[in-house]
């Protein structure tokens, strides 16, 4: 599957405009801290290392997203599609998945603290997923 090269500025402007369907793009490394991106769908999605920290992603699809060594802490994934999420290595401290529809695929080495399942449950922690 071939994605999709873009920029963070063309994300922010054509989400802005109205725009949701961003599945299959590449955002490695892309800075998208502090983003209100609700509804987004970044299905097939690569955003290998991207900084993710205090980012809302409410009702997001994000199934079958790359999130290798993303940095969520402090992210709202409340409500969002995971199904099949690569998260292993991000960091997961502060996220709320309250609502989170499905299970990630690869999770090894995540980091958890006082991270919100989608059950509610708080993972206290500090703990890594070691899966």
């Amino acid at each position: 599957m071939e994605r999709k090269e873009i920029t963070v500025e063309e994300l922010l402007q054509r989400y802005a405009a109205g725009e949701r369907d961003f599945s299959i793009v590449c955002l490695d490394y892309a800075d998208l801290s502090g983003a209100n991106l609700a509804g987004i769908d970044f299905s097939h999605a690569r955003l290998r290392r991207a900084n993710l920290s205090g980012a809302i992603l409410c009702g997001a699809n994000l199934s079958d997203t790359d999130l290798w060594r993303a940095n969520l802490t402090g992210a709202n994934l409340e409500a969002a599609n995971i199904i099949n999420t690569c998260i292993a290595g991000a960091n997961l401290e502060n996220t709320n998945l309250r609502g989170a529809i499905g299970v990630f695929g690869q999770a090894n080495g995540t980091f958890l603290h006082n991270t919100v399942w989608s059950n509610g449950e708080i993972v206290v922690g500090p703990e890594w997923i070691d899966a």
